[in-house]
């Protein structure tokens, strides 16, 4: 009987588990660094109708986030700013790459980087599958959440396989 009791103890006093936020949760805390070296948070980059977010793994040798990353360039990010949002891409890569990615492609929207993958685990998007020495720890799951101005999830978009994104259709459906 004692077990019992000091096994429910210990679950009621357990930290709850993270998940990934989903539409409707308020958005976890955010704090990067922009290209600059400044720091940014969810508010001090939204556009007037909110934030779309994009969790990628990197621009410097994850080739379905570059393509992802070009394709949100090419066919989403003047839409997205017509409509009163900004488009915030976000990963572990440092500044530097990020800034060198943005020049190379003319990247006009705000790329964060989150080198400690704080904001990542935050969010509870680190991809378990790469753990210590490898080149992809601390790398997030690709995902997609549109964020209203006072800090709620209007939607996530995400994917099973880090090779598939979510189509630049459904971002712009999510983000009216």
């Amino acid at each position: 009987m004692m077990q019992i009791l000091m096994m429910a103890v210990m679950l009621l006093a357990a930290p709850a588990l993270a998940a990934i936020p989903d539409a409707g949760d308020r958005a976890p805390p955010l704090v990067a660094t922009d290209l600059t070296g400044k720091a940014r948070t969810i508010s001090s980059v939204a556009g007037p109708k909110g934030t779309v977010l994009v969790f990628f793994r990197s621009a410097s040798w994850c080739p379905y986030c570059k393509a992802q990353l070009i394709d949100l360039n090419t066919n989403a990010a003047e839409t997205l700013k017509a409509r009163g949002y900004a488009l915030v891409g976000l990963s572990y890569d440092a500044p530097d790459v990020l800034a060198k990615f943005a020049a190379e492609r003319g990247v006009k929207w705000t790329l964060l980087s989150d080198p400690q993958s704080k904001v990542i685990d935050g969010w509870d998007l680190r991809d378990p599958q790469y753990g210590p020495g490898s080149r992809a720890e601390g790398v997030p799951r690709p995902a997609i959440f549109v964020i209203a101005p006072d800090g709620t999830i209007k939607a996530r978009l995400m994917e099973e396989s880090y090779r598939d994104r979510p189509q630049i259709e459904a971002v712009l459906a999510a983000a009216p």
